[in-house]
């Protein structure tokens, strides 16, 4: 009589999302992370932001709301995908000081996860 020998091996732990090069802010929810780094933000001066996102999606968009006001920029930022999940978002600007939010919105499959990360800007 054969017997066999079952063996589980456990899957490999999934790797950090990490973004080279520095310090860097970190939002996740629902199973996806955004780390991402910005020179200062400033009032009324555009900035870029460059990203990781984990697991890498199909579709990242970015954009920014200033929920005291119920409005968000005066710009529309682009996104350009680099790979392996890496982004780098350029074109936006706080026209304001107060609280506002970066919103990062993540298409993987058929669902999309919102995240919001606050930025207050004197």
């Amino acid at each position: 009589m054969r017997r066999w020998l079952l063996v589980l091996l456990a899957a490999p732990a999934t790797q950090a999302c990490e973004l080279p090069g520095g310090a860097a802010q970190r939002v996740a929810a629902g199973g996806v992370t955004v780390v991402y780094r910005a020179a200062p933000i400033q009032v009324g001066k555009h900035f870029s932001l460059d990203l990781q996102v984990c697991p890498a999606p199909q579709a990242l968009a970015v954009d920014a709301w200033m929920p005291a006001h119920q409005h968000g920029m005066n710009y529309r930022p682009s996104v350009t995908a680099l790979g392996g999940g890496r982004y780098r978002a350029e074109g936006l600007m706080f026209h304001m000081p107060g609280r506002w939010e970066l919103v990062f919105e993540v298409r993987a499959g058929d669902s999309t996860q919102r995240l919001a990360r606050e930025v207050l800007l004197e």
